[in-house]
């Protein structure tokens, strides 16, 4: 846990805990931070060339076409995987930030109505 998650809310600390303990999420992460780099497409640019170049099959490619798309599918789904968890994270943060919101509105109208009181007890109308 970073420095600022352990100085940070209950509710994005338990989350926190919750997602450390998901191997799955980060097995599905690291893929795709993998997959979503320059390395990834250097990688793949040289298994290709060296594929043609060193006839490991005749055109069209069958074999290779077949390895592709299965890596297609798979990393497609990774990628799901991990859109789907960041958008339950946001929701979760929208979901804290409108609590704050309805508690710091609470908040003010307490103290205008205090600040009101204030004002008539001093005779002062504003």
């Amino acid at each position: 846990m970073s420095d600022t998650e352990s100085r940070g809310h209950p509710t994005l600390l338990d989350y926190a805990v919750e997602r450390a303990k998901r191997r799955q999420n980060r097995v599905a992460d690291a893929i795709t931070k993998v997959a979503g780099s320059m390395t990834f497409v250097y990688v793949h640019v040289v298994w290709f060339g060296l594929w043609i170049i060193l006839r490991v099959e005749r055109y069209p490619f069958g074999l290779l076409t077949m390895i592709v798309s299965l890596e297609a599918i798979f990393l497609s789904i990774f990628v799901l995987i991990s859109q789907n968890r960041l958008t339950r994270q946001a929701d979760r943060r929208a979901h804290l930030d409108l609590q704050i919101n309805l508690l710091a509105e609470q908040e003010a109208t307490m103290t205008l109505r205090l600040l009101q009181r204030i004002c008539r007890h001093l005779g002062l109308e504003g």
